[in-house]
């Protein structure tokens, strides 16, 4: 495998054998084959070329024209491409242009379909929280804008936004921060009716006085708003950027 570092993001490609890339082995079949990708869906070559879903990519990405050019290549890239360093440079606006069409994709009906499959299939995970009791869980982009932050999942059940497991660093604006709301209220049957149990501290079976369960419990006095709010560390108000230990919280008001 090859390691390439660009900015916030860091790439691991591997490399396919060169029997994948003579069957018709496409850069998009690559790109969401490579180890950590299992979030990505294959967008659908007829939405890339519509010119009408990429309004207002072209200023947001370097290389645009060659960027889209790899992305649409019929075939998966060879070991000589992958040490050619021109190359490697589009390959990052590449990535970061299939990302943002990736973000308007998957809340149309094919997307939203698509990423159905891999929710059922278990491929984002499920939340760590443990009275969540291993709800599936959904990607979620803290922000919209590149190089802001990594991907998070997304609790239906408790409504928060914890790390992801995936080993390579995925800009959350590659999944958009509507996606898993547009995704629960297109299939509610992949939600929950009611929302996750809070954590009482107890002695005895009695509680404790004074005590509260969850940093983020919501008091009842917002509930039922619905107003998104988020959660930020004060030095990250002004440095916020991919990478850091430090990540903003989301969560919903609700009962």
């Amino acid at each position: 495998s090859t390691q390439s570092t660009w900015g916030f993001y860091t790439a691991h490609i591997v490399l396919e054998s060169e029997e994948d890339s003579e069957s018709g082995y496409s850069w998009i079949n690559w790109f969401c084959d490579l180890e950590g990708h299992e979030f990505f869906c294959e967008v659908d070559e007829d939405f890339i070329s519509d010119s009408f879903n990429l309004f207002g990519l072209r200023p947001l990405v370097e290389k645009y024209s060659e960027a889209l050019k790899m992305i649409l290549c019929p075939d998966s890239p060879t070991s000589e491409d992958l040490s050619d360093q021109s190359f490697l440079e589009i390959y990052q606006s590449a990535m970061d242009l299939y990302g943002l069409i990736h973000a308007r994709f998957i809340v149309t009906p094919r997307g939203l379909q698509l990423m159905k499959h891999k929710f059922t299939a278990g491929c984002f995970g499920t939340c760590p929280r443990i009275l969540c009791d291993n709800q599936p869980a959904l990607p979620i982009g803290i922000s919209d804008a590149l190089s802001k932050s990594r991907v998070k999942v997304f609790c239906p059940k408790c409504k928060d936004a914890y790390y992801t497991k995936i080993k390579a660093d995925i800009d959350g604006a590659y999944f958009g921060s509507a996606f898993p709301h547009m995704f629960i209220q297109t299939y509610p049957e992949c939600g929950t009716t009611h929302g996750a149990p809070p954590y009482i501290p107890r002695k005895n079976g009695f509680r404790i006085n004074g005590q509260r369960g969850s940093k983020y419990e919501i008091s009842k006095g917002v509930t039922g708003s619905g107003v998104l709010s988020i959660s930020t560390q004060p030095s990250e108000e002004k440095h916020a950027k991919l990478g850091t230990k430090q990540e903003e919280i989301i969560a919903y008001n609700t009962e």
